[in-house]
This record gives C-alpha cells, sequence and structure tokens, in this order.
C-alpha cells in the first residue's frame, strides 16, 4: 500500500538497499541509503515515516539530522505521532523492566546481586534509551536527538516510579553520544526522587556478591560493565594460582578472581579507574588473595613481562573497543592477536586464558579466529572452555548484528 503523507507530515525516502534491510528486521538506515527528506529543513529529533522508492511505507523513525544513523525505526507503522510514540515508550519500558525480572531474577532477589541492565535501545524496542540498575539508583541515558527530549524523561520517571525498589532516577550524558548527535546538555538534578529519600549519586552495589563503589558522575559507560556480569562468576570458576587482569578498569574480572587465586595483579591505564579498584579491593576483605592494581600501557607492560619470563596461571584480556568503526576493524584484528599473543606466551602450561572483545564490528567468528592464529604463532594448544557473551539483561537482536557485540572466550592453554 502506498503511502499518502499530508502536506506537514515528515517524510523519509531510502535506498532499495536499505528498504531490504528495514524490511529483513534492521532498525537503521544510513545517511548515504537517504534519498530524500520532506521537509528538508526538518529538525533533529522528529519523527518521520519511512517509505521506499515506491512510496510504500515501512515504519516511523527518529531523525537525527547529525549522526551517521539518520533514522532509527521505532514502529512498523508509518505516520506515527509523538503522543503514541511516548505511549510506546511507556509500554516498552514496562516490558523491557519485567524481562529483566525473569532474565535477571537474581538482580531482584537475595544479596548478592543487585545490578543489571533494565532498559537496552533497540533490543528493547527503545532505540536511543538505555536504563541501568544500581541498587536502588537507576541510571538513564538518552542517546539521541528524539529520545534526549523532556517528554521522554517524564515517561522513563513515570514507570521507574512504579518501582517500589527505585529511589532514585538521574540521566548520565554519554560524551560520544553527545558529540555525535549535537545534544544539548542534560538538566541537572535526579529525574525522580521517591518521598523520603536522599537523592544519592554515589552508592556501593553487588554482583555475583562482590561489591563496587558506584558514582553516577564518574566512569565509563553508566559507570560500570554490567555485561560482563556472567562472565565475572565464568571467569572465576576456572581461574588459579597467580592471575594477570589486562584493562581491569575499576577491577571487575580482578576482584572476582581474587576469592580463588593466590595473588592477582590488575593493569590499566587510567589511575583514576584504579583508584577506584582498590577502593572496591577494600570493600571485599575477604578476598584471600593478594592484590596489586598496575598505571601502564597493557601492550608496554606484556611485552616487558614476556621479555623478562614472567609466568601467569590466569590471564584476562578485556580491553575497550578497538574496532568502534568498520573502517577500524583491520586494525583492531592486530591488536586482538598481539595481545592474545603475548598473553598465551606467558600463561603456564594447563594455564586459563579469558579474552574478551566488545568491538561489534568484530564478530565471533572473527575474534576466535584472531585467537587460533595467536595460540599457532606461539606454539600453544589452545582448548575452549567456553564460549560466551553479553549477560541476557543484555539481549541481542538477530536482524540487528550490532547489538551482539560481546565476546568471551575462556580457554584452556597447553
Amino acid at each position: 500500500m502506498t503511502f499518502e503523507a499530508s502536506a506537514t507530515e515528515a517524510v523519509a525516502g531510502i535506498t532499495r538497499r536499505a528498504a531490504e534491510r528495514v524490511r529483513a528486521g534492521h532498525l537503521w538506515v544510513y545517511w548515504s541509503d537517504v534519498d530524500r527528506i520532506q521537509p528538508a529543513e526538518l529538525a533533529g529529533g522528529a519523527l518521520v515515516s519511512v517509505v521506499d522508492g515506491r512510496g510504500i511505507a515501512l515504519g516511523t523513525a527518529l531523525y537525527s539530522d547529525a549522526s551517521e544513523i539518520a533514522l532509527r525505526i521505532v514502529s512498523r507503522q508509518g505516520g506515527v505521532g509523538r503522543a503514541a510514540y511516548l505511549d510506546d515508550v511507556r509500554e516498552r519500558a514496562r516490558a523491557a523492566i519485567r524481562l529483566r525480572e525473569r532474565v535477571a531474577q537474581e538482580a531482584f532477589s537475595g544479596d548478592e546481586t543487585n545490578a543489571c541492565r533494565l532498559a537496552f535501545s533497540e533490543a528493547d524496542e527503545l532505540p536511543g534509551i538505555v536504563m541501568d540498575r544500581y541498587g536502588e539508583l537507576v541510571v538513564v541515558q538518552l542517546l539521541t536527538q528524539g529520545t534526549a527530549q523532556d517528554d521522554v524523561r517524564a515517561v522513563l520517571a513515570e514507570v521507574l516510579a512504579e518501582q517500589e525498589w527505585v529511589r532514585t532516577v538521574v540521566e548520565r550524558p554519554d560524551a560520544r553520544a553527545r558529540e555525535l548527535e549535537r545534544l544539548k546538555a542534560a538538566p541537572e538534578g535526579p529525574l525522580f526522587v521517591r518521598a523520603g529519600s536522599e537523592a544519592a549519586l554515589q552508592t556501593v552495589f553487588t554482583i555475583n556478591g562482590v561489591r563496587f563503589h558506584f558514582d553516577a558522575a564518574a566512569g565509563q559507560k553508566t559507570g560500570a560493565f554490567l555485561d560482563q556480569r556472567l562472565n565475572y562468576a565464568a571467569a572465576a570458576r576456572w581461574a588459579r594460582g597467580r592471575a594477570l587482569d589486562v584493562c581491569t578498569y575499576q577491577g571487575g574480572f580482578a576482584l572476582h578472581v581474587a576469592r580463588v587465586c593466590e595473588r592477582v595483579t590488575g593493569v590499566d591505564a587510567s589511575r583514576a579507574a584504579l583508584e577506584v579498584a582498590d577502593r572496591n579491593l577494600a570493600l571485599n576483605p575477604g578476598t584471600s588473595a593478594q592484590v596489586d592494581w598496575i598505571e601502564a600501557d597493557a601492550f608496554e607492560l606484556m611485552r616487558d613481562y614476556a621479555e623478562a619470563g614472567e609466568r601467569f596461571d590466569t590471564v584476562v584480556l578485556d580491553p575497550p573497543a578497538f574496532a568502534k568503526t568498520k573502517r577500524a576493524a583491520e586494525g583492531a584484528m592486530r591488536g586482538y592477536k598481539e595481545l592474545n599473543l603475548r598473553a598465551m606466551k606467558m600463561i603456564s602450561a594447563g594455564g586459563t586464558l579469558v579474552s574478551c572483545s566488545c568491538s561489534y564490528h568484530v564478530g565471533m567468528e572473527e575474534f576466535t579466529a584472531v585467537v587460533r592464529a595467536a595460540a599457532e604463532d606461539a606454539g600453544r594448544r589452545v582448548q575452549v572452555l567456553e564460549m560466551r557473551g553479553a549477560a541476557p539483561d543484555h539481549p541481542a537482536i538477530l536482524t540487528l548484528p550490532e547489538t551482539s557485540y560481546l565476546k568471551c572466550l575462556i580457554c584452556r592453554v597447553g
């Protein structure tokens, strides 16, 4: 059916290639696949009806006049207005929380874990919206021109106010998204504070029985890497002896393996992150391992360790995304291979390698091939014990490969 737009309605015409991708379930349209925008002076953040070259409606999208991603599909119906879109946000946010109560049940009952992702952007049909729980504090990120709006903030505050365990809700802007989307500054102060509570932006949360400091005004992402939650526990199941945690950030893997290892060294280039890691260590006095932190470049330190003949029984590699663009994927593969090669040269026979990648431009197959190539060059026999991804509170959408970004290989190095 051909879509008939009114004279005042915004419409985006897209290429045949993009239309096929949208029909197949993909939710993004890049500027290179936009044929026309009507009206031409359309403001960023508007809702637009998306049509193919024949004028057939494909859905409604949030429009950005700044990001490389011009259109993010929010409905398979054309002509969705702002009020209907906000109704969808309200119901989808509620559904996302209900899903977490099932797939991350441990975060809502018991004392071992009280942190998880509540809403994961496109994976929950909420493009440009992320919500994370840290105990009684919820951190919201609004990542697009169409979502960084007061009406969206009000809807999310309404939904979160319905949850009895929520005390404070704050918005934490993402610096990279602000730059890409040319977003205005977020409003100061919390979005929601339950009566009788203090608007505390600093708290302590727990993952797998390990306690961590949290500051809503500092750190990366919304403050912690909750997607690694179950991988932390898996690493602790296989770790032993002397351990090295490369790119430890605030000590996520290090503090988990410290419960089973004799000595743990956490390495990161950020002094500020290591200071938080040390504070996190103090929060967990039952840790039996000797733990130390080293501020250093990971590549240089591992080269020095290898030359000095250092040996470890467990090595964890959890670097930041090497490939933030598709063009950077080739360089990322070289970086991953170098890290894994150096690690394998230092691991004692029968030791454990935990190797991670969060670059969504590098798939599991490509990442596994890099680790295999490193094993060949190192002359080591490597058995894959577990192939893991993000925790289920970070669900992936099969038709949107970008949501399946985290890879974690746990290997025995012979």
